[in-house]
């Protein structure tokens, strides 16, 4: 396999202005052939050519990566965690910033899953998205019983192939084999709608609510050409002059949907720390009274204030 052919996407993607461009030729390449980076390091090491017919799809790849076309989209597969996940035009590509936002959610799951004896904490994702948070959750925790929402048609089909794939797994069934084998039960209740108004049937029953919403103000368009010009639109601008409209829709639904105790976590761009903090805090119940405890502000692994973190109140508790 000839190195040099690596060393010339490479370039091309370095003068594109692609930020990682020798992963990303790798990544290419990888996919071209039907193999994982892994091998295909091997297989460069050992000089291997690559045959005709790889190399002008791998040419045409890099062309496309070059005109900043999402690697996710080209691949297919965004990783998250541990998971892999289908992604491609019309969802949000998930970020490993989020990652740190699922691990706040999983680690309380499985908190309340121990001190349950093992019966279920029930977690819910609003805005999933292409199912990242919810299916970390669910396949991370033992006994979480999990509620997706998401309102956009074509992000939820793609949350829909995902569950549907990731469920196949876990019942120990071929994931490509459609058709063949019965159809497994879901690890993750997915639920196409509103994610302000959704699920009632399950209020203040929830022990954790995550979201990663839409949440660019109007005015602020992404740098990135993968984000502005590939991510869609839906997913990013949350509304209003501080892009925190549709997060103050998703706190409403956070507190109507959780327990007293129970734990909410948003992520948010890192200069909105402060907003979304006086945000949560400034949540009432019907007789103006805080819905939530002392809202904190958490970091991601690169030490960026990412997310929103904060217990519901028992409304109903003399002085709460």
């Amino acid at each position: 396999m000839s190195a040099k052919l690596v060393r010339w996407a490479e370039g091309e993607l370095a003068d594109a202005g692609v930020p990682s461009p020798r992963a990303d030729a790798e990544e290419l390449l990888a996919h071209a052939l039907g193999v994982n980076r892994g091998e295909l390091r091997r297989l460069l090491v050992l000089g291997r050519e690559v045959p005709d017919d790889v190399a002008r799809a791998f040419e045409a790849l890099v062309a496309r990566r070059a005109a900043r076309e999402p690697l996710q989209h080209l691949t297919g597969r965004a990783p998250f965690r541990h998971l892999e996940l289908a992604v491609g035009p019309g969802v949000f590509v998930p970020r490993p910033e989020t990652e740190e936002v699922a691990q706040v959610a999983i680690d309380e799951a499985a908190k309340v899953v121990g001190e349950r004896g093992g019966a279920g904490a029930v977690v819910v994702d609003l805005c999933t998205g292409s199912g990242a948070i919810a299916l970390a959750v669910a396949t991370e925790v033992p006994g979480a019983r999990v509620h997706a929402v998401e309102l956009d048609k074509d992000a939820h089909a793609w949350a829909a192939r995902n569950v549907d794939a990731l469920s196949a797994v876990a019942a120990g069934l071929d994931p490509a084999d459609q058709g063949a084998s019965p159809t497994p039960e879901r690890i993750v209740r997915l639920v196409k709608g509103d994610a302000r108004t959704a699920l009632y049937g399950i209020d203040g029953t929830a022990d954790v609510v995550v979201s990663n919403p839409p949440y660019v103000p109007s005015d602020a368009v992404p740098v990135d050409p993968e984000v502005a010009e590939h991510d869609p639109a839906v997913a990013l601008y949350g509304l209003g002059p501080d892009g925190l409209e549709v997060p103050r829709g998703i706190t409403d639904a956070a507190a109507r949907l959780l327990r007293p105790g129970g734990l909410y976590v948003m992520e948010h761009a890192e200069v909105q720390a402060d907003a979304a903090r006086a945000m949560v805090a400034a949540a009432r119940d019907a007789e103006g009274r805080p819905v939530f405890g002392e809202p904190e502000t958490r970091k991601d692994l690169t030490g960026r204030p990412r997310m929103v973190v904060a217990r519901r109140l028992d409304s109903q508790a003399p002085g709460s």
